[in-house]
């Protein structure tokens, strides 16, 4: 940060010297942010972070002409500016990722420069800020102190999460997500990976490490939707009679669209029936799967050939009742969510309802998916789930970041959820018995198969 002509020179000294520590900084900015989306970085230094990043429209801020410099010439595919003309040359333009590494150290009124970042923030802007944790400012004094470390021009704001969750929703921007990386600061090969991919990720030690960083999104408003309700059956019949008087009508408009997945009972001619008799407000659409089958495969077709913005997952089995789809709605409209998930493990349930097996089956995966997250799911495989159709979209466009082998579509939302940075809540709700067939799910089967997307996941989302 330092504002005299040799500064470039002396922060490329410093650069090289902490190579490992940016390397990783770079990374994570690398992991954090889709390729396919518009970046502002502030503070920005000299470019390393916006030339690594391969995505087309990147900005970089700064106060300092000579790193700006520096920028320039190392990336001729990002644009930067002085911070004192962001205003005035950024004009009109919003991004969808702001990040902000260690930027806010150096900025005399940080409420006063998030106030400004509203204006280049949309709805589903994100804002990244990363920051040294404070356990860790003896360590540092003492390296700048033996030149080990870039000195700084004015003693750096050191402000805490707490405080830039503060901060940021003091201008309505509300935290979503929050991680920590980085324990060990030397690199001898192996170890060091080792260590701060590993070991710096476990419960305890986590706290720990020397990087942290939080996730924000604008604090939404209310919003009216139409609404797709995607019902993938598979030998219902007796569920499927009389399932339209059930379902709500939400939002500015409701259709149900069925999606038969090679019963071998009566389902198709139950639900072309079904659609026959219907004489209500709900409009309706019909398709009989193809190949390959499951559920999984059944709900993306559905989502595909959905018309609203707003899409939901009703299991035909009606174990989850059709009245509580009023919850998922307001939770969506209201902006509390952008992925919501039911919970079925909140509530008694009835005594048929979930096999013993299978109640510490998902008892199990929601351990693993909280550790995971790094956020606490208590029910990952209840079917109903709600996602805006434009999130959905983004997330089949990385669909080939977590694979195509999970049978069920509940880890597929779940983990490109995680990836896109999207809030995800669970709303409870009662878990019903059953009333006719018996479950699609093979428990030890896709039980192992569960296993092995967990440690596929845990691969792409928490030891990196």
């Amino acid at each position: 940060m330092n504002k005299t002509r040799n500064s470039a020179s002396i922060w490329q000294r410093f650069y090289k010297r902490n190579s490992y520590y940016h390397k990783d900084l770079e990374f994570l900015a690398k992991h954090l942010i889709p390729s396919d989306v518009s970046v502002l970085e502030i503070g920005c230094r000299g470019g390393e972070i916006i030339s690594c990043l391969p995505n087309k429209v990147k900005v970089g801020v700064d106060w300092d002409d000579s790193l700006l410099a520096l920028a320039r010439k190392r990336s001729k595919k990002g644009t930067f500016i002085p911070l004192t003309e962001m205003k005035r040359r950024l004009k009109g333009k919003t991004f969808d990722y702001i990040l902000i590494s260690h930027a806010f150290s150096y900025i005399a009124d940080v409420q006063k420069f998030i106030e400004l970042l509203r204006d280049f923030s949309h709805s589903d802007t994100r804002i990244i800020v990363v920051y040294f944790n404070f356990l860790w400012k003896p360590v540092l004094d003492l390296s700048e102190n033996l030149g080990l470390k870039l000195p700084s021009y004015k003693e750096p704001n050191w402000l805490t999460g707490t405080d830039t969750d503060n901060l940021l929703s003091l201008e309505s921007f509300e935290k979503i997500g929050s991680g920590s990386r980085f324990l060990f600061p030397f690199y001898f090969p192996l170890i060091s990976e080792f260590i701060n991919r590993v070991i710096c990720q476990l419960p305890g030690i986590n706290s720990l490490c020397l990087t942290h960083y939080s996730i924000y999104r604008p604090t939404p408003t209310a919003k009216d939707y139409s609404v797709s309700i995607v019902i993938p059956a598979r030998n219902e019949a007796g569920n499927i009679q009389g399932i339209l008087e059930k379902i709500p009508t939400l939002g500015t408009k409701t259709e149900v669209v069925f999606v038969e997945g090679g019963s071998k009972d009566n389902t198709w001619e139950t639900i072309k029936k079904e659609v026959e008799d219907y004489r209500g407000e709900l409009s309706i659409q019909a398709f009989r799967q193809g190949s390959p089958k499951g559920k999984g495969n059944a709900v993306r077709v559905g989502f595909s050939r959905a018309k609203n913005e707003l899409l939901m997952i009703l299991d035909a089995d009606l174990t989850v009742g059709p009245d509580e789809l009023v919850k998922f709605y307001e939770a969506a409209s209201l902006g509390k969510g952008e992925f919501i998930i039911g919970s079925r493990l909140v509530y008694p349930m009835e005594k048929q309802a979930m096999r013993i097996l299978n109640y510490f089956g998902n008892k199990f995966f929601s351990v693993a998916f909280s550790f995971l997250l790094g956020q606490r799911i208590k029910d990952t495989l209840c079917g109903t789930k709600v996602i805006l159709s434009r999130n959905y979209q983004k997330i089949v466009k990385n669909r080939h970041l977590f694979g195509d082998f999970d049978p069920f579509g509940d880890f597929d939302l779940i983990f490109g959820s995680a990836k896109l940075n999207l809030k995800i809540i669970e709303i409870p709700i009662r878990y019903k018995e059953r009333t006719y067939g018996k479950t699609n799910i093979s428990r030890f089967a896709h039980g192992l198969l569960l296993l092995k997307m967990v440690a596929f996941a845990a691969k792409k989302l928490k030891f990196v």
